[in-house]
């Protein structure tokens, strides 16, 4: 096991893998930025260092900074969390080479998957089914065209090398298309420094399942049923649950072997997660794999019982998994809203600031992940969660129920919050109801105004 980690991160999921290698026995390590100083997790580790100032590129996303910090403060380990360099094969990579062991898939696996067209071929030859679209990277805005006018618009144009929604556009005729194809490249070099994009069918209406896996490093491999992320905002996800309501067990079987057999074919360890797209009638497409831990991994944290964050550190010290997929039990139902510093009513500007005063609720199946406390400054410079509050019921109505009395009762004096747009969601009768797909905040929102 690992004796001294370093957390390449920041915020509640900083906080989280502090937690889980604390209770593992191993001491660990926080970078912040200059405008985290004063940040929740730099108090819980053991040690903490500054790499540099508040804007991101200098701090969380400087290589050279971190792998500095690691070896001067003798981390024999790194965890990168999510976002940030967590999915960077760049980074990986120079950890392997300098003797640091990477809590995640090699930098080879990082790479073949980061790139989505690439991923896409690969998931394709590994047997899961694909959404209909271009081989690779399209090469031409001609062909683009071409392939636009066979698989039938509307069509979707993404980044090869994109995630967290950016570079992605919907394009509807041949007119959109010839606009589209320069600026989704523009786009793409812009957000990701590569302008390599290729072309999907758009599935109507879908909903997003994704399932969660956990491969050791001798072969084996399991996942922890699927999660429902199909309620989003531009891409983003908004509240999770799992299991999804949509799937009876015949299915989840079906895709949860696909996703097994996919992993164990393409050699991946570690925690993982195969993002789908599920269409009306039922069928589902790969979309990608995401190499790292999900931000909405509590969910099937409180339904399986599995802590993922101390699965990652073990599988990544070379331990075998303590499980079989006949030992995964699916307890209940578990649901998640994320907490963001945001104003809906003002287009969902960003609303950094001074917290004045926090209530963080609490209760019988009621999990808070979260960074903040009162007399703490949300800096501008980052993304705007500040909180996950997770509830877990016997059924998707007392879950429901669990996480509306919680969100009610949280209070974050000083700054706005989405909370009472989380609060529509969770009462809305389609929601309720389970009748909804990814185009659901888009209609709430419009009905909203």
């Amino acid at each position: 096991m690992f004796k001294k980690v370093l957390v390449a991160n920041r915020g509640e999921i900083a906080v989280r893998i502090i937690r889980a290698c604390r209770e593992l026995g191993i001491r660990t390590i926080a970078i912040y930025s200059e405008a985290d100083k004063n940040a929740l997790h730099t108090t819980l580790a053991d040690e903490a260092i500054c790499i540099g100032p508040a804007i991101s590129r200098k701090s969380y996303l400087n290589i050279k900074a971190i792998l500095e910090a690691a070896c001067v403060m003798g981390a024999d380990s790194i965890h990168p969390g999510y976002g940030f360099l967590s999915e960077n094969a760049k980074f990986a990579k120079l950890c392997e080479e300098i003797g640091l062991k990477f809590i995640g898939p090699s930098s080879d696996i990082i790479e073949l998957l980061g790139n989505k067209s690439k991923a896409k071929e690969t998931m394709k030859k590994a047997g899961v089914p694909v959404v209909p679209g271009s081989e690779g990277i399209l090469k031409s805005k001609e062909e683009a065209l071409k392939l636009a006018e066979e698989i039938k618009y509307p069509i979707m144009l993404k980044a090869s090398a994109g995630g967290g929604g950016k570079g992605i556009r919907i394009v509807n005729s041949k007119n959109e298309l010839e606009k589209a194809y320069d600026l989704v490249k523009q786009e793409a070099k812009s957000a990701f420094n590569d302008e390599s994009i290729y072309l999907e069918k758009v599935i109507q209406n879908p909903r997003h399942i994704e399932i969660q896996i956990l491969a050791d490093e001798h072969g084996n491999c399991i996942h922890l049923g699927e999660r429902d992320c199909t309620i989003q905002r531009n891409n983003q996800k908004v509240i999770e649950e799992t299991p999804s309501s949509l799937i009876d067990e015949k299915i989840r079987e079906r895709i949860g072997q696909i996703a097994v057999n996919a992993t164990k074919e393409i050699g991946y360890t570690n925690a993982g997660t195969i993002e789908f797209l599920l269409d009306k009638d039922k069928k589902f497409y790969f979309m990608e794999m995401n190499t790292r831990i999900q931000v909405e991994h509590p969910i099937t944290e409180m339904l399986t019982g599995i802590d993922l964050v101390k699965e990652q550190i073990k599988i990544a010290s070379g331990e075998e998994l303590e499980y079989k997929q006949k030992d995964i039990k699916l307890s209940g139902h578990s649901i998640e809203a994320r907490i963001n510093a945001e104003n809906p009513s003002k287009k969902f500007r960003p609303c950094p600031g001074l917290i004045t005063g926090l209530h963080l609720p609490g209760g019988n199946g009621i999990r808070i992940d979260t960074a903040i406390y009162s007399g703490y400054t949300i800096p501008p410079t980052y993304d705007s969660m500040i909180a996950k509050i997770i509830a877990h019921g016997k059924n998707r109505g007392e879950a429901i129920s669990k996480l509306k009395s919680a969100v009610a009762e949280l209070v974050v004096e000083g700054i706005d919050t989405n909370v009472e747009f989380i609060l529509d969601i969770l009462n809305n009768a389609d929601f309720v109801t389970n009748n909804y797909d990814t185009s659901f905040i888009e209609r709430l929102t419009i009905n909203c105004q």
